[in-house]
């Protein structure tokens, strides 16, 4: 969730999409398809290539893999600088992090230098908040988001973003729980920012630096690390929106993330990954992040933490068996990663779109359908928004064209309304409500988003057009009144 500095032209995303559709998917030397069908790379290619060119997504990466082989590793499109996107091409995960997080956490559970059941004070003494009940969070609790941190007594994007896990941590002091610690699960990314920052102290190494030792270094994952904020992403991890139906490259709001959503990785780096998780924790080069009961617990949820486990959910696919996943979502890219315990597959999905379309979840769960036997669902093209963009964008020009026409014509309403001051009032107030509107749209989007907390800034990633509209509202509303009340000075 990384702050809007430029919008370039749709020519840019054009071009972008252009070439994603052109460009070749570049595999991983020497994956291989033994324990598939000889045909599942060739299918998966091109269900992935159907549903990129229907939902018009400029680039993705894909893994698939089944026991201790790759399937198939895959870069498609292109990033916004036009580059291919290849299965080496560092991509955002966003919150498919958490897991990696969890499984860092474990392995210091393993060495014994913390207690998944012990208070997280004893571990990192700096965290605490305005409520005394904190004190009692657990290790675990952080993990299975059932601490009683909550988004409606924490605003973790509305606050001044930190830029260091232990300035995330220190700015946690004046919040309060929503719950009793152990009462119910609510996703909340603090919790793993907390997570992170134990980690950083007692291992006494920065949080990259050690989650490259305990995670990536074994699985040789080279091209993948973590960043704090959205001005450490790469250019290859920066992400488009869609308006009118074309993909434009726009930069990721300003939001901290490591720990919660920090993650960049690769298309080859995330079959490691996977293969390491459907392995008891060792990955295809012998290399182990954990023991086969650590990862059984990471995908084991507890009484109260719902279907939410360690940095995974537990769920179902539509054919109806066990799925063990987690999603991803920037503004500007989308991911997703899931296990097939029954079958055992695994594949994750990176995608260079927003998450107000959901383009890797989509993918995913085609290549789901695929995996289990069944025939892909057919790709949806998204006919409805552009046709709803165009409308608000027409609009948009509408009010435009209305507020220039108000504010010619104000010197005539001033003359009508100056000799009665109390119905001039009342006739200018409801011009009020569009700035206001404008002003709070965040706090309805966060209302109708049940209480997430959303910034403002974040809310024209989610409905660019709505908010052009919005803004062009507000502006001429303030236009035509600024127009009558200089009319109405001169009256006098």
């Amino acid at each position: 969730m990384f702050v809007l500095r430029s919008f370039p032209a749709f020519a840019h995303g054009v071009a972008a999409l252009a070439l994603a559709l052109l460009t070749t998917a570049a595999d991983v030397p020497g994956a291989s398809a033994d324990t598939a069908s000889a045909d599942t790379p060739a299918v998966i290619d091109t269900v992935i290539r159907e549903h990129m060119r229907s939902r018009g997504v400029p680039g993705l990466a894909v893994a698939v893999t089944h026991g201790t082989q790759t399937v198939h590793a895959a870069g498609y499109g292109t990033t916004p600088s036009g580059r291919p996107v290849t299965a080496h091409t560092p991509m955002a995960v966003a919150s498919v992090s958490k897991s990696f997080t969890a499984a860092a956490v474990l392995r210091l559970v393993e060495a014994g230098e913390v207690g998944l059941d012990e208070p997280v004070a004893t571990y990192l003494p700096e965290f605490g908040m305005a409520d005394p009940r904190a004190s009692r969070i657990t290790v675990r609790q952080l993990l299975d988001q059932t601490s009683g941190m909550s988004d409606t007594t924490f605003r973790a994007f509305t606050r001044d973003q930190p830029d260091t896990l232990r300035e995330a941590v220190a700015s946690m002091r004046t919040g309060r729980l929503a719950a009793d610690p152990g009462e119910r699960h609510e996703y909340h990314n603090p919790n793993f920012q907390v997570a992170a920052r134990l980690v950083e102290v007692v291992s006494g190494r920065p949080f990259a630096e050690e989650l490259r030792t305990l995670v990536f270094d074994p699985l040789d994952m080279a091209d993948s690390s973590t960043i704090d904020t959205e001005r450490d992403l790469p250019p290859s991890a920066h992400g488009h929106l869609r308006i009118l139906g074309r993909p434009v490259a726009v930069p990721e709001p300003p939001a901290f993330g490591n720990g919660s959503g920090g993650v960049i990785s690769s298309a080859a780096d995330m079959s490691a990954w996977l293969i390491a998780q459907n392995n008891g924790g060792v990955g295809p080069n012998g290399g182990r992040i954990g023991t086969p009961e650590s990862v059984t617990s990471a995908h084991t949820p507890s009484p109260n933490s719902g279907s939410y486990a360690l940095g995974w959910s537990v769920g179902e696919t539509a054919s109806g068996s066990t799925v063990v996943a987690h999603g991803g979502d920037l503004f500007t890219s989308t991911a997703y990663q899931a296990l097939l315990p029954e079958s055992g597959h695994g594949l994750a999905v990176m995608a260079n779109t927003g998450m107000a379309h959901g383009d890797a979840q989509a993918i995913a769960g085609a290549l789901i359908a695929v995996l289990e036997g069944e025939e892909a669902p057919a790709p949806g093209a998204d006919t409805a928004s552009p046709w709803l963009d165009a409308a608000l964008l027409a609009l948009a020009a509408g009010v435009v064209a209305l507020a220039w026409r108000g504010a010619r014509r104000s010197g005539r309403w001033a003359r009508r309304w100056s000799d009665r001051p109390l119905r001039t009032v009342v006739r200018l107030s409801p011009f009020a409500l569009p700035p206001l509107l404008l002003a709070e749209v965040h706090r309805v989007v966060g209302f109708l988003y049940r209480g997430r907390d959303v910034a403002w800034i974040q809310v024209p990633y989610l409905y660019p057009a709505f908010v052009v509209l919005l803004a062009a509202a507000a502006l001429g509303c303030v236009v035509v009144v600024t127009a009558r009340v200089v009319g109405l000075t001169r009256q006098r």
